[in-house]
């Protein structure tokens, strides 16, 4: 058995990691800051006083995720 099953890698193979810009992430995590904050909003406040939409549909989309999060709505 001469020879080796495995191939021969060179010391340099690994590649060289880049690390990303704070630029280049800040407006991809403002975004979806908001989005969270959005969907944070609707699941735990839309209804009642401070409900943007009439009717009671979002309350009924969010009704389970509502009380799995531990937010009181009736």
């Amino acid at each position: 058995m001469a020879q080796s099953a495995a191939p021969a890698t060179s010391s340099s193979a690994v590649p060289a990691i880049t690390p990303i810009s704070l630029k280049t992430i800040a407006p991809w995590a403002v975004f979806f800051g908001v989005l969270m904050l959005v969907l944070l909003y609707f699941v735990g406040a839309e209804q009642g006083a401070t409900s943007l939409l009439s009717g009671s549909g979002v309350h009924e989309w969010v009704h389970d995720g509502r009380h799995l999060l531990g937010f009181p709505c009736h």
